[in-house]
């Protein structure tokens, strides 16, 4: 039993999961938080409570920038977990 475990440890990792930048994750992941920016922008009640960010036309604070990126960060999380079956 105790041998089949360290067997199973020393199997390379590469045989068994393909490469993220192969199955397109960064581009999903940009996508989803460029799409998360621009639905803040809009939809954020108080955009402009904190310290501005010099964004030209999207006139969004630091608190809804962070806010935004964090929730694209979960909606591409959840595409590429999606994707991936």
């Amino acid at each position: 039993m105790m041998q089949s475990l360290w067997l199973a440890a020393a199997r390379p990792v590469e045989d068994q999961v393909a490469p993220w930048f192969s199955s397109g994750t960064p581009l999903i992941m940009s996508i989803s938080c460029l799409l998360a920016v621009l639905i803040a922008s809009r939809v954020v009640q108080r955009p402009d409570v904190g310290p501005m960010l010099p964004l030209g036309p999207l006139k969004m604070s630091v608190p809804t920038f962070i806010g935004a990126m964090s929730f694209g960060h979960l909606l591409g999380t959840l595409a590429v977990l999606t994707l991936a079956r």
